[in-house]
C-alpha cells in the first residue's frame, strides 16, 4: 500500500523557517516522482516542486516568487530514508496553507508535474501557519 505521510508543519513568524518532511512506503521510492503542493482555504492547490526518487531533478513552480525562490525554497530527498524535504525559508503570512506531499510513477520528472492532476497518491497534509 502506498503512504504518504508529511511531517514538520507548524506556527512560525514571518521571516521563519521550516522545513517539511515527507516519509513514503509501499512503492519503490527510485521509480517514482514525489511533488510538494499546498492549498489555502478558498484556493486552488498550488505546486510548489518536484523532484525524481531516481535522479534528483527537480523543477520548482511560480507559487513562491520567482526572483528569489533559490533563496526561499529547496526540494531534496533522502533515498536511503525514503524521504522527500521541502525547506521554506522567508515565510510570509500568504504561505498560510495545508502542504500536501504526493507521489506518481516515473523515473523522471518534468515540469508538467507541477500539476495536481498527474499525481496518484497523496498524503494527508501539514499544516503551516505564518503569522504577522
Amino acid at each position: 500500500e502506498v503512504q504518504l505521510v508529511e511531517s514538520g508543519g507548524g506556527l512560525v513568524q514571518t521571516g521563519g523557517s521550516l522545513r517539511l518532511a515527507c516519509a513514503a512506503s509501499g512503492f519503490a521510492f527510485d521509480k517514482y516522482a514525489i511533488g510538494w503542493f499546498r492549498q489555502a482555504p478558498g484556493k486552488e492547490r498550488e505546486g510548489i516542486a518536484c523532484i525524481s526518487g531516481s535522479d534528483g531533478t527537480r523543477f520548482y513552480g511560480s507559487v513562491f516568487d520567482t526572483d528569489s525562490v533559490k533563496d526561499r525554497l529547496t526540494i531534496s530527498s533522502d533515498n536511503a530514508k525514503n524521504t522527500v524535504y521541502l525547506q521554506m525559508n522567508g515565510l510570509k503570512p500568504e504561505d498560510t496553507a495545508v502542504y500536501y506531499c504526493a507521489a506518481q510513477e516515473s523515473a523522471d520528472t518534468y515540469w508538467w508535474m507541477l500539476f495536481a492532476n498527474t499525481y496518484d497518491y497523496w498524503g494527508q497534509g501539514t499544516q503551516v501557519t505564518v503569522s504577522s
